[in-house]
């Protein structure tokens, strides 16, 4: 079976992360690359390196402020950071931040075998994902992203 390239959904199964969530991530592994150094960034900052709109960022990291993942500072020298390191952040938490629970199932109310057998497999790919998303830390795409650019510099050296 062939999923279209949808950036939400298809039939309830769970598929690659939103816009919104993809944003609300890159700006936290920002901040978790000054995480150590207690270091603070402004929405601006972080918008203008990752070409993320000013309003749209700063809603997600007052969501992300109120799950207890970012503190805001404010005065002149203000912003946002990590409130706890970011080994301590899973990205399942950033998801549900952004994302809320996962939707109910609204593909179907039919109770033949073969929905039962399609729900059972829609529920494994959630547990999967879920599973995936708790494993993963903003520290381990942190390390990621640092190899990347390690790569990057290497290979233009």
């Amino acid at each position: 079976m062939e999923l279209p390239q949808s950036p939400q959904c298809y039939r309830g199964l769970p598929v690659p992360l939103s816009a919104k969530t993809q944003y609300g991530i890159v700006a936290l592994i920002e901040l978790a690359a000054i995480h150590p150094r207690g270091g603070v960034l402004q929405v601006a900052e972080i918008a203008q390196r990752q070409a993320i709109p000013d309003r749209y960022l700063e809603q997600m990291l007052t969501s992300l402020r109120r799950a207890g993942i970012l503190r805001s500072l404010r005065g002149p020298r203000g912003g946002y950071q990590l409130s706890r390191a970011p080994a301590e952040v899973r990205v399942q938490q950033v998801v549900a931040a952004l994302e809320g629970e996962p939707a109910n199932r609204g593909g179907t109310d039919r109770r033949t075998p073969e929905f039962d057998v399609l729900a059972s497999l829609e529920d494994r790919l959630e547990a999967t994902r879920v599973a995936i998303l708790e494993g993963t830390s903003l520290q381990d795409l942190l390390d990621q992203r640092d190899a990347l650019m390690q790569a990057q510099t290497m290979y233009f050296i």
